[in-house]
């Protein structure tokens, strides 16, 4: 299997889109229905472009471009520059369609799902970097600045400024802490993200500092998990079988994006068997612990294993 892609000498690294905004609740449902509402409009620009997005969004333009950006990181539109051609995902279409899943967010699984999206891509450098190749189990803003801004040199990614990587940062921190609620905040400030829910990060006293919550995660459910496997393994590898080592530590592996410990990881993976009726299979053969998937499973068709965690899905994986 090939190396991190933050390590391929053409990799483009992002560290803006978002306007300093992180995600917000609601901010995917609003972005999605306008999309698709506009799909049978003519307009030279895309929605997010339109003179008339502020007042269709009822955010500052600022905020209308963070919307559009997190959209399409989260992959649940695609497309969509300046030009026209922006459109909704199958994915994006799954969750947030008014008969979708989960359009107003109420189950964890949602968030799980936007989380993989997030952090199992190379797209957005910070978020690949952090969970894939950050090391600690406790860092503080400005180390995560310090450490990042290294990496970025040392792969002569010719990054414009440390400022740049800093906005980043406290986007991302912020995308996971949520920020204690001051007066000045409103409402919709005190909110923050949906993935805070998660409790992946969590700030350790009064000052700056932050540790990583290792561990079983019992809100993520089984659909996205056996998702999050099977959109892994049509990345890395065409094998009939994966190790337990590239589940666990492989750059943009479950084990990885989710910051499961190799035994939580493995008291998961044993029950693969009977949640997919034998199309994954835990192997421990002869001291070689791997994950083997049968011929009939179609990795393409990942995305039909989330339904499962959904009490009103109407179709159920065999």
């Amino acid at each position: 299997m090939q190396g991190s892609p933050l390590e391929e000498s053409d990799y483009t690294p992002q560290f803006s889109g978002h306007e300093t905004f992180p995600l917000r609740y609601g901010w995917l449902k609003k972005a999605y229905d306008a999309v698709v509402e506009d799909l049978n409009e003519d307009h030279e620009r895309s929605i997010f472009y339109d003179a008339g997005a502020i007042a269709k969004f009822g955010v500052g333009k600022n905020m209308v471009i963070a919307m559009r950006h997190w959209a399409r990181q989260c992959g649940m539109v695609q497309g969509g520059g300046k030009g026209n051609g922006i459109a909704p995902t199958e994915i994006g279409e799954k969750i947030f369609d008014n008969n979708g899943l989960d359009p107003f967010m109420e189950f964890p699984s949602t968030a799980w799902l936007i989380h993989w999206k997030l952090a199992s891509s190379a797209e957005k450098t910070t978020w690949f970097w952090f969970f894939n190749h950050f090391a600690g189990n406790q860092f503080e803003r400005q180390q995560l600045v310090e450490n990042l801004t290294k990496f970025a040199r040392d792969r002569n990614w010719g990054i414009s400024s440390q400022a740049t990587i800093k906005r980043d940062v406290e986007c991302f921190v912020r995308t996971y802490a949520a920020r204690p609620i001051t007066q000045k905040q409103t409402l919709e400030d005190s909110l923050e993200c949906p993935l805070t829910e998660l409790g992946l990060i969590k700030a350790i006293g009064k000052n700056s500092g932050f540790r990583l919550v290792r561990g079983p995660k019992p809100t993520l459910g089984d659909g996205v998990f056996i998702y999050s496997i099977l959109d892994f393994w049509r990345r890395v590898s065409s094998a009939q079988t994966l190790s337990f080592e590239a589940l666990a530590h492989y750059p943009g592996s479950p084990g990885r994006v989710f910051l499961l410990t190799e035994d939580a990881l493995a008291d998961r993976l044993s029950n693969l068997e009977e949640q997919t009726n034998g199309q994954l299979k835990w192997s421990e053969t002869a001291g070689l612990k791997q994950l083997v998937r049968s011929e009939k499973l179609d990795l393409e068709d990942c995305e039909e294993w989330i339904d499962r965690d959904y009490p009103n899905n109407k179709r159920k994986v065999a």
